[in-house]
């Protein structure tokens, strides 16, 4: 069989209340429509169809680095009818055309492939679902024979047949000259005033066809995204579904409905992942890994044996082994950090590279440096990396101790073996085995009378 895939996109979503639109609203950080897209990409076809109209820039943007898809602009939103139509010129008449919608996120690939092969002995297969409040959902209306004869919208429906549980979840496979003479034919005598694509169910009735009708894997997966709530909905089913999946891979995680994933997280073995979790792009941790609660990591690869204590923050960065980060630390993009590094409670690094056993355990910045193994960065430590124009680079060596609350004025490099004094600020290159030290002289004076309120 030769299947040409339409997405339905073009709606502009006004329950939303938001300038954007409905198919761009995030679900576990990717827009609606990513996540049918790449469903859709998961089956054999031949061509993918976008049919977009409102927010046109936008929509083009969230999907414009894959060239397979063609894009179809409905410029007047007048029913899915009509968006349809807008493809079918398009469309070899010997296809069958799969029609998917947008804003149903969570539609699965198991569904798909039975509305699919359900069409390889008909012209025209249609996904269906048992809802028991199904408001808001087109009625199957079947004749005594229990074939499908038709579909009837919820506003066009009588008090009779919004009692039927049997709802249209949208999805629909046909033969594309059915289609075609189906959807030419389609008038939007309705309350709606629109050009509905489930009218065409009772014209292919008409012609003889008989219309398959295949039950969805579950209900949530054809539900609509139309407000807020259904998002947030949507959102926590797809998170507790991960955790699952997660869970049944090994990966220990404290409560399924405290985890976010935002993408992917290659796992290794015993992974222990604590409560109101946040995983955002591409993770990939080793063996042994501890995640408290409370934590962000994003696009990171994080090594066997970490300790990620609560509230921490690790974006874009490299955690090698054996490393204990947090609790309150933020590990800023493109740093590096080697073997049984300790970055400790309120530490900010940014751009730099740890090296072995190296620690910095309290309220300090290390930006844009380098520093090397068996170094030791006490509290309250800046390295001075921001002259108000340009960032500059601080070098730090090899079992080098800088006391607390010193500030390194980059550039500067600190060679091997060296030490800073505590409340030291730092201007020039220190040399191996040397004591910087820069402090004003201490004077005290004898019997201060303090000023004191009048």
């Amino acid at each position: 069989m030769s299947l040409s895939i339409i997405i339905l996109a073009a709606g502009q979503g006004k329950r939303m209340h938001s300038d954007k639109p409905k198919v761009l609203n995030l679900l576990a950080g990717k827009p609606l429509i990513r996540h049918v897209y790449e469903t859709a990409t998961k089956i054999d076809y031949r061509k993918i169809y976008i049919v977009y109209g409102h927010g046109a820039d936008q929509v083009l943007r969230a999907l414009d680095e894959d060239s397979k898809i063609s894009w179809v602009e409905q410029k007047e939103q007048l029913g899915t009818g009509h968006a349809v139509k807008q493809v079918l010129p398009d469309i070899p008449n010997d296809d069958h055309v799969l029609v998917l919608y947008g804003d149903v996120p969570l539609i699965s690939e198991a569904s798909l492939m039975k509305l699919v092969n359900a069409a390889t002995d008909s012209d025209f297969s249609l996904l269906t679902a048992y809802f028991d409040e199904p408001y808001g959902y087109g009625r199957i209306i079947r004749n005594d024979n229990d074939n499908i004869i038709s579909i009837i919208e919820e506003k066009d429906a009588s008090e009779k047949q919004k009692e039927i549980s049997e709802v249209n979840a949208g999805f629909m496979v046909v033969k594309a000259e059915l289609l075609n003479e189906c959807v030419n034919s389609l008038n939007n005598k309705n309350k709606q005033e629109e050009y509905y694509l489930t009218d065409i169910v009772a014209l292919a009735v008409n012609k003889k066809t008989k219309v398959s009708t295949v039950l969805a894997e579950s209900t949530i997966e054809v539900q609509g995204i139309n407000t807020r709530a259904q998002l947030s909905e949507a959102e926590r089913y797809y998170q507790v579904l991960q955790a699952h999946n997660l869970m049944d891979k090994g990966v220990g995680i404290s409560d399924p409905s405290r985890f976010d994933l935002r993408g992917n997280l290659q796992a290794g073995s015993d992974i222990e992942i604590d409560v109101n979790v946040v995983m955002e792009g591409k993770i990939k941790m080793g063996d042994n890994v501890y995640i408290a609660p409370n934590c962000i990591i994003k696009n990171s690869v994080i090594g066997n044996n970490v300790q990620v204590l609560a509230n921490s923050i690790i974006e874009n960065s490299i955690i090698g082994r054996d490393c204990v980060i947090g609790p309150f630390a933020r590990i800023r993009p493109d740093s590096v950090l080697g073997e049984h590094v300790h970055v400790g409670n309120f530490v900010e690094v940014k751009k730099s590279s740890l090296g072995n056993r190296t620690k910095a355990n309290h309220l300090s910045y290390i930006g844009d440096a380098e520093v090397g193994i068996d170094t030791n960065i006490g509290a309250g430590v800046i390295t001075c990396n921001y002259d108000g124009a340009d960032k500059h680079k601080t070098v730090i060596g090899n079992d080098v101790f800088v006391g607390s609350d010193a500030q390194l004025i980059a550039p500067i490099t600190i060679q091997d073996g060296s030490t800073i004094a505590a409340g030291a600020t730092i201007t020039k290159d220190v040399a191996s085995d040397s004591l910087a030290i820069s402090r004003i002289e201490q004077k005290t004076i004898p019997s201060w009378d303090r000023p004191r309120k009048k």
